[in-house]
């Protein structure tokens, strides 16, 4: 049986990590002055503070929290611009 938990920590990291590998080595596709990386983190994160309201973790929930809330604050900046 699948764990419905699990699903959304791996998808949480996959899409972080998936922007941290374009901006590394495609930056030309994916930076974090665009719209995708930043989307990409929106969605990781979030996902991430599921997994971590899920496993009860405190700690992760708000480091995860915060990196939402930046990656929101830069976005909007971004659209504005």
């Amino acid at each position: 049986m699948v764990d419905v938990t699990l699903l959304v920590g791996i998808g949480g990291v996959s899409f972080i990590l998936l922007a941290f590998f374009l901006d590394q080595f495609f930056n030309k596709i994916c930076n974090q002055d665009m719209i995708s990386y930043n989307v990409l983190n929106i969605i990781g994160s979030g996902l991430l503070i599921g997994y971590a309201y899920l496993l009860i973790s405190i700690p992760f929930m708000v480091l995860n929290g915060v990196w939402f809330i930046v990656t929101v604050v830069k976005l909007v900046a971004i659209l504005r611009d």
